[in-house]
């Protein structure tokens, strides 16, 4: 499975009623995604309720069509409510996962607000809910919001280092360097081989006037994965540092 299907798929567990074959249904997306739609929609026709659209919502997602996984996880979202289903919650976050897969942060952000209004999510999941509805706000430009929502993940979700390096990626482009470094040196305790973690770092350490703990963080960050999208930017900042470092050092003086 593609790793935002695995995501998803971990979100909820298997819907109440069809257990064996929406679990059949999942198997097959990892063996032929186009079968599992067809599958699945023939179940849906067939009255099979939220589990045939969750399970064809999980398929498109496999083929990294996201606008209609939102679509059929937001179908699977209405029908859960319809049938009293506390699920619902969750499918509407597996709905604004995709949505913000499909670059679409207002629907997203709209989706979000569907979970967390059920006020049934708790401990893990509120906290999730909160640090992806961060990033659509974060999308949507509403930075104010998003600190609302990062500081809600960061009480529930504190081991995630992904909330503490979008905390710290805000904190940044709000112009707060004393926040991003603490919040950063956290994402970098708890996952201290991530190339975003150190990319992030640099960015911020240069900014702070500490050209010398940009380059090492970058250095990591390239060393760490370099193929990655963080290696790759990390590398390309290295290369304008030591540019402008090489432009800022004396030259000796020409014989004449």
């Amino acid at each position: 499975m593609t790793p935002i299907l695995l995501m998803l798929a971990a979100q909820t567990a298997a819907p109440a009623g069809g257990e064996a074959r929406f679990d059949a249904c999942v198997a097959l997306i990892a063996e032929d995604p186009n079968k599992a739609i067809a599958d699945a929609d023939q179940w849906r026709i067939g009255g099979g309720g939220v589990p045939a659209r969750h399970c064809l919502a999980l398929a498109y997602a496999a083929q990294q069509r996201f606008a209609p996984a939102a679509v059929a996880f937001e179908q699977a979202a209405r029908d859960a409510e319809m049938a009293r289903d506390a699920r619902a919650a969750n499918l509407w976050v597996q709905s604004g996962n995709a949505r913000l897969a499909a670059k679409q942060a207002e629907q997203a952000r709209a989706a979000f607000d569907a979970a967390l209004a059920h006020g049934t999510l708790e401990g893990e999941q509120l906290g999730e809910a909160h640090l992806d509805r961060a990033r659509a706000r974060v999308a949507l430009g509403d930075n104010p919001g998003a600190r609302t929502d990062l500081d809600a993940a960061l009480k529930l979700v504190a081991a995630d280092p992904l909330a503490w390096l979008l905390s710290a990626t805000l904190a940044r482009r709000s112009s707060d360097l004393a926040r991003a470094q603490t919040d950063i040196a956290e994402a970098a305790k708890l996952s201290p081989d991530d190339p975003s973690v150190a990319l992030e770092a640099g960015n911020i350490a240069i900014l702070s006037g500490a050209p010398e703990a940009a380059k090492a963080a970058w250095q990591g960050a390239v060393r760490n994965r370099p193929d990655s999208d963080a290696g790759k930017a990390a590398a390309a900042a290295l290369a304008a540092l030591e540019a402008d470092m090489a432009k800022a050092t004396p030259q000796p003086a020409k014989p004449q």
